[in-house]
């Protein structure tokens, strides 16, 4: 009985599977770099509803992130600013601005403005900023040089591993607290020395198993 390949033949037939297994591959690498959160979630810029500029008022003016986010040492989240805190200066600063009417528009009806959202991690995920915080870890760490932009974008991929790396080694983001709004803060010595003496101290472990994210 004839052979129902011929070597010429079977030849050819491994070498079609193994090019269609090696696409395969390279298409599931190709799609897990696209898809993978520091591709998708890295310099995500939303248009805002009204053009406010981090630069202007944390940089230029210097004002600290706690007047805007009031509730970041002392809560999970780090609270939006309310359209009354905009007015407590825009009622004399650039009060007639045409870019500020709908602060205005919103101080005037009670409707809160529909700001967008930079930084989202997913419901299954628990982030405590004050706890953060409290240990030394600046707003500059997940949220870069937020008092130089003039559009806030997300400059982390906040992904798991990218949390996990600084859990197990915090030291290298860890400042004294009094800075951590201090963006443009530079230490006097070595960071990461200054950083193990500060774990040590404060007795700084963040924790690395599953509850400790996720509840």
């Amino acid at each position: 009985m004839a052979p129902i390949f011929t070597e010429s033949a079977d030849r050819l037939l491994r070498v079609v599977i193994a090019a269609l297994l090696l696409l395969a591959a390279g298409a599931a690498g190709l799609a897990s770099w696209i898809f993978h959160p520091r591709q998708t979630e890295v310099g995500y810029t939303p248009v805002q509803p009204v053009p406010y500029s981090h630069k202007l008022h944390a940089g230029d003016l210097g004002m600290d992130c706690r007047y805007c986010h009031t509730s970041v040492e002392t809560a999970a989240m780090a609270a939006v600013p309310s359209t009354e805190t905009c007015m407590n200066c825009h009622q004399r600063v650039r009060s007639e601005s045409l870019a500020l009417a709908p602060v205005r528009e919103s101080y005037a009806t009670g409707k809160p403005i529909p700001w967008v959202r930079v930084h989202r991690l997913p419901d299954f995920v628990f982030f405590n900023h004050s706890a953060h915080l409290a240990a030394g870890v600046s707003c500059v760490s997940c949220h870069g040089r937020a008092d130089q932009m003039i559009e806030v974008k997300a400059v982390e991929p906040l992904n798991m591993a990218w949390c996990l790396d600084c859990h197990r080694n915090p030291a290298a983001r860890i400042r004294p607290r009094e800075y951590v709004t201090r963006l443009g803060w530079r230490p006097d010595r070595d960071p990461l020395e200054l950083g193990r003496g500060l774990v040590a101290a404060n007795n700084i472990a963040p924790p690395v198993n599953c509850s400790g994210c996720h509840r």
